[in-house]
């Protein structure tokens, strides 16, 4: 499993505007190989910001660097920087090979 994250500042009282962005944007996502789950998530809010990330779940980094050297990813990102306003810097990128998984499955065995 590799997991993709990104974290986002985004400025007090924007955040209605950003989680609206994110929930009606088409990410092109539910056909490409190696995609298993996307959440996006907010954290604590700080004197400035708000911290959002994105976290998308996948088979393999491989899958993922696929992803983004394709068409559907460009269309993805289209209109990112139309966003800017929102958030206060860019966007931090984290990448994740797993190393250990366990799930509530594995308990019931």
């Amino acid at each position: 499993m590799f997991l993709a994250m990104n974290r986002f500042k985004v400025k007090l009282g924007s955040e209605a505007d950003f989680e609206t962005v994110w929930r009606e944007r088409d990410s092109h996502l539910k056909t490409v190989p190696g995609f298993k789950t996307f959440h996006l998530l907010r954290g604590a809010t700080k004197d400035d910001h708000t911290l959002y990330a994105s976290h998308s779940q996948w088979a393999s980094r491989a899958d993922f660097e696929a992803w983004t050297r394709s068409e559907a990813f460009r269309k993805a990102h289209g209109s990112t920087g139309a966003n800017k306003p929102l958030y206060l810097g860019h966007p931090e990128v984290e990448l994740f090979d797993s190393v250990l998984a366990q799930s509530v499955e594995d308990q019931a065995a």
